[in-house]
This record gives structure tokens, C-alpha cells and sequence, in this order.
């Protein structure tokens, strides 16, 4: 087998069908429980002006210092240039994720308007420039739920209920632990950067540079550095409890209780903060029950500041986003199998051209019941269309040759039992279709929106 010239791209994979099955089948349960919670469904451009994701996820996040995937587009005369500095600079970037495009499209499309809240979900890819790892892709696929226009602790409840209800339906949820932290509203914040600040006065030189950097852009992100060094000085550093108001403990022990009352399960965790500059209050993820964040499925949290920041009128709103290949990784691991909707039904064999011109008729015909049917190729011999249907794994196959033709007839071969029996060419649907029972059959109708049809 020869080396191929190109390869995919540093960062990125095929989803090959085997994937694929995966993809849809978590799809499906995502649509499933949202459309049950009243969520519609958006999809925002792949690529936005680059100052949405600088002013809503935070110009000193990781995300937009080292992820932000940028493009450039052409400049037209008086095209307004939308860069962090007024240079003019890379206009676009790839979306990172999609919580700032939806609050975006939100203000721009007048959704205030609408009964509030707003309840919007997303499935789609999203893409991060940064040197990828293991489970990191450069492009990936999310889901996304977003709850825009009310601040209320049920909101944020049910938002994660419906989650741990997704995450059941995927035979997953049982590994994975569901962290909870309560980071504050924007004043308590501000006053515990100042806090950690303070603190790390004169301790700066035991910083590692990525650490010492963010102690002067965004403290908030030393609570879940990685370095050893940094977590020791932490041990007696302010607790970010110590800040908070008693409006901002008395919405999330309130959340708690919800939590409680639905059965949800959960671990507080401190040092929890997420990495971008939106989040307030409510802050969560759901780890890998035996590794932590390392394999974290996703996580959310409330940003009642966002679209004021996008400049909209202030409106609160709570979400979350999935990573699907780290599903897919999951359900692997914990041997979930789904269904798979590809299967050969049918392989039609033949041979001469008069056995050709009547079996893509009836190949035809097959497909229009609901049959997966497979055949007429080529001008092979029909014992190496055999061979070709048992690679296929056809449950039955047809075999029309001369002689067939000549008769009116067509051999019926089970392809599990071996068995085989020659019957009229007129009874060949009508048998097929008994043997795979109506109720196994693919059809679907366009109608209302009701019916078997897959969305991607």
C-alpha cells in the first residue's frame, strides 16, 4: 500500500463511519431532551468578528492569548477593522465556542423581545489554534445549551438536570462526577483578584512565568493551575469564599437544594473556575470519575454580564457545552455499542445484461420500501459477487442469472443460514419484505417537520 501525498491537517481527524454512528446517536439523545425542555435550536457562523470572542471570553483567557484559530478576510473600503488594539490586523476568527456567538446573535436579532427566557441549543464544530493533546483537537465537535434572559437558581438546576439526564441516555453518566463551584458575581470577584493579588506580593519570583503572567491579567485562573509550586502557595491564600456576598452563597445554596430535590448528584470544588472571563456564580463540569479534569466531558456555568459586555441591555443567562469526541471516548471505554442504521439489507447479484437492466429495477424498488439494498455492480462472476456480498455482510442476496431471466425466477439466499431457494422474480420484494418485517423497514415522511428524519 503506497504512502498517500496528503495526510488531515495537525489537530484534526476524520469522522469515519464507525464514528459517525456514534455522532448520531449523541445527537439524537442532545435533540431528544432539549426539544423536551423547550429548547430551539440555533446554529451561529463558523467564524465571527474577532472582538466577540476578545470582549465576551476575555482578551487574557487562554483562548483568545493562545486558541483563537484567525482568518483574514479581504478589506473593502470603510470596512470597520474590529481588533484589540485599533491596528488593522486579522479580521476573524474561528469560533472557539459558541456561547458568545449565541448571545451575540441574541442582541442582534432582537430576541429581548421574545418570552424570556430564551432557551437555544447548538450542535456543531468549534475550533482552538493551540498546540493540540491528547483528546484536544484543533477542530472538534460540541453541543451546546444555552439559557438566556432570567437569573434563577431552577433555571441553572434544570440546565444541569436535563444534562445528567443526556449523559444517562448516552450510558455514560456513572463515569463521571458532576464538580460544582460558586465563583460570585463581578464586585465579589474583583475583590478577591485584589485578595490574591495582595497576597502574592513578594511571592512572585516563586511563580512559574505562565502563573506569574496570570497573577497580573487573570488571578481567578491560579485556582486551577497545574504547577506544583503554584498550588502550595495557594494553601494559604484567601479563599474565594471569603468574598462572596450573602446574595451570591444564598443563589447557590438555593441551587443546591434543587439539585438535591431532583436527585442530581454533585462535589464541591473550591478551586474550580473555569477559563473564561464571562462566568459568574454558578460555575460546573463533569469529570472522568477516575482521572478528573483531565477527561472532563464539559462544563458551563452562569455569565450575567456577557451581553452587556457584547453591547446589549444587562441580561442574565446560564449554559453549557460538550465536547463529543470525549463522549464518543466514553461510550467507547465503557463498551457502549449503538445502533447501526448502515446494514446491507439486501445484495443483488447478476449476470448479462438482460440480468442487469432488471435487478437496477428492482434494486430500485427495494430502496422505495425501506430496504438497504446493494447490487447490480460490475460485470464480476457471480461467485465473486458472493464474496463481495459476505465482505458486505448482506443479510440476504439475490442471485439473477440467464437462466433466471429466462425462467422468470430468482434464487433467495439467507446469508446467515446458508440456505438458499429459487422462487418467482414477482415474489422477490414481498419475500424480502417479510423476512426483514415491516417493522424493520427505513422509510420516513416529510411531514411537519414529524417522522424519521435525521438532522446533521
Amino acid at each position: 500500500m503506497s504512502e498517500p501525498l496528503f495526510r488531515t491537517p495537525k489537530g484534526t481527524h476524520d469522522v469515519l463511519p464507525e464514528d459517525h454512528q456514534y455522532m448520531t446517536y449523541i445527537k439524537k439523545a442532545v435533540r431528544h431532551r432539549s426539544r423536551q425542555a423547550g429548547y430551539k435550536r440555533i446554529d451561529t457562523p463558523m467564524f465571527e468578528y474577532r472582538g466577540v470572542f476578545e470582549r465576551g471570553i476575555g482578551a487574557h483567557t487562554d483562548i483568545v492569548e493562545k486558541e483563537l484559530f484567525l482568518v483574514s478576510g479581504p478589506r473593502r473600503k470603510n470596512q470597520e477593522v474590529h481588533s484589540s488594539n485599533g491596528e488593522e490586523e486579522v479580521e476573524f476568527a474561528l469560533r472557539p465556542e459558541f456561547t458568545a456567538g449565541i448571545c451575540r446573535a441574541y442582541i442582534e436579532h432582537g430576541m429581548q423581545q421574545l418570552p424570556q427566557p430564551v432557551e437555544l441549543y447548538s450542535i456543531g464544530q468549534c475550533f482552538r489554534y493551540d498546540r493540540p493533546q491528547k483528546g484536544r483537537y484543533r477542530q472538534f465537535h460540541q453541543f451546546d445549551l444555552e439559557v438566556i434572559g432570567l437569573r434563577d437558581p431552577s433555571l441553572d438546576a434544570q440546565l444541569i438536570y436535563v444534562l445528567t439526564k443526556i449523559l444517562s441516555d448516552l450510558r455514560i453518566l456513572d463515569r463521571l462526577t458532576l464538580q460544582m463551584n460558586n465563583i460570585g458575581m463581578t464586585d465579589n470577584r474583583i475583590a478577591y483578584m485584589q485578595a490574591l493579588r495582595d497576597y502574592f506580593i513578594g511571592k512572585e519570583r516563586h511563580l512559574p512565568e505562565e502563573d506569574a503572567r496570570r497573577l497580573q491579567t487573570n488571578p481567578l485562573r491560579l485556582l486551577d493551575s497545574k504547577h506544583e509550586d503554584t498550588q502550595i502557595l495557594l494553601k494559604n491564600a484567601p479563599s474565594l469564599d471569603q468574598s462572596l456576598s450573602d446574595e451570591s452563597r444564598q443563589f447557590h445554596a438555593t441551587l443546591l437544594e434543587y439539585l438535591d430535590e431532583l436527585g442530581v448528584a454533585y462535589v464541591h470544588n473550591p478551586r474550580l473556575v473555569r477559563g473564561l472571563d464571562y462566568y459568574t456564580q454558578t460555575v460546573f463540569e463533569f469529570w472522568d470519575s477516575s482521572s478528573g479534569a483531565q477527561n472532563a466531558i464539559g462544563g458551563g456555568g452562569r455569565y450575567d454580564g456577557l451581553i452587556e459586555l457584547l453591547g446589549g441591555n444587562p441580561t442574565p443567562g446560564v449554559g453549557f457545552a460538550g465536547g463529543i469526541e470525549r463522549m464518543i471516548w466514553h461510550m467507547k471505554e465503557a463498551g457502549v455499542t449503538v445502533p447501526n442504521k448502515d446494514q446491507v439489507d439486501v445484495f443483488v447479484a447478476q449476470l448479462g445484461p438482460e440480468a442487469k437492466k432488471k435487478c437496477l429495477s428492482l434494486v430500485a424498488q427495494l430502496r422505495e420500501l425501506g430496504v438497504h439494498a446493494l447490487g447490480a455492480l460490475g460485470e464480476a462472476s457471480l461467485k465473486s459477487q458472493m464474496r463481495l456480498a459476505d465482505k458486505f455482510e448482506a443479510t440476504y442476496t439475490l442471485l439473477l442469472g440467464k437462466l433466471e431471466v429466462k425462467e422468470g425466477t430468482i434464487i433467495l439466499r439467507d446469508m446467515r443460514a446458508g440456505k438458499q431457494k429459487q422462487i418467482p422474480f414477482g415474489q422477490a420484494i414481498p419475500e424480502v419484505v417479510e423476512l426483514l418485517g415491516k417493522q424493520n423497514l427505513d422509510t420516513y415522511v416529510l411531514r411537519d417537520g414529524i417522522g424519521g428524519v435525521d438532522e446533521d
